[in-house]
């Protein structure tokens, strides 16, 4: 008997430190979008549009064959085209805004925005959660992004807010999705056109060197592709409260890469601004969660009628 507890302890264990494992891996990779993107403008001369491009095709194509591994089949759905047009929309503003902000303030802002919208998505559909959390989430950010030598351009700042709000639709219309990958990668492949239709506009203007390109091909491929598939399969291994509170490591991560990589500096003031931030917006994850659980767990124990 003890050695059987002993074995599922020590599997309990060893299955612990994989979620955990692959967790830290998802968020970050995560951060490693922001890097790389702000790489490729930093050091390269790749321009945004061809980033946005070859990101977009390589995630679908890296997508498709995760997809195709695991038996999946790409169905057209009604809410497909609709997505597709959100994650191009996202992924197009995410490069053009992080021409000219840093590493950091652009995950922050992409961060906030997202969740600021599913949060009032919530509300429109009667979820509750904590107003003063919300308050102090607007707060933060309002005060990061405060005219002061140290504030990201507000072109930037609305491209990266602009990214943020497609990034959380497209998140809200892929949550009830019953084969995320499948869907996810279907998506992908939507956006492929509108991406060569960008291209196609831009095309006296395009730019790319080898090295962007490898960079464009790794956030494609790598921080997006297999950090979303990665993510999913530790997502359906975690309560809703871990998941949401995880993700508020992102936009730290992204910062430090930031600072060591490419040298970022980061003001007291902008550092503060942004704990607040992340704090408002952690508070208002972990209280509207825990909403949700009173709930189900009140109408669980009502009689039935």
């Amino acid at each position: 008997m003890d050695a059987k507890k002993s074995t599922h302890v020590e599997g309990t264990g060893n299955r612990l430190m994989l979620v955990v494992a692959m967790t830290s891996f998802a968020m970050l990779a995560f951060a490693a979008n922001s890097l790389l993107t702000r790489m490729a403008f930093q050091t390269t001369a790749i321009d945004a549009t061809a980033f946005t491009a070859i990101r977009v095709v390589s995630g679908a194509l890296t997508l498709w064959v995760i997809a195709m591994l695991q038996g999946a089949k790409l169905k057209p759905t009604q809410t497909g085209w609709w997505s597709g047009v959100l994650l191009f929309t996202y992924v197009a503003a995410f490069s053009f805004a992080y021409r000219d902000i840093s590493t950091g303030a652009g995950a922050l802002v992409l961060f906030a925005s997202a969740q600021l919208l599913m949060i009032s998505y919530g509300y429109c559909t009667g979820e509750r959660t904590s107003f003063w959390g919300v308050l102090i989430a607007l707060g933060g950010i309002a005060a990061f992004l405060a005219p002061s030598a140290s504030a990201p351009p507000l072109s930037a700042a609305a491209l990266m807010a602009v990214a943020g709000f497609a990034w959380g639709g497209f998140s809200l219309l892929g949550r009830s999705s019953d084969s995320p990958i499948s869907n996810t990668a279907a998506s992908f492949l939507w956006a492929v056109p509108l991406a060569l239709i960008l291209m196609f506009a831009q095309r006296e203007h395009l730019s790319v060197d080898t090295l962007g390109g490898v960079y464009a091909l790794l956030s494609g491929s790598l921080a997006s592709a297999i950090g979303y598939a990665i993510w999913y399969w530790v997502r359906v291994r975690m309560t809703a409260i871990s998941a949401g509170a995880v993700q508020l490591s992102v936009p730290v991560l992204s910062a430090a890469l930031g600072v060591l990589i490419l040298s970022e500096e980061i003001s007291w003031i902008g550092a503060i601004s942004a704990l607040i931030t992340l704090g408002g917006v952690a508070w208002v994850t972990l209280t509207a969660k825990a909403g949700q659980q009173r709930r189900t767990s009140a109408s669980a124990q009502e009689p039935s009628r």
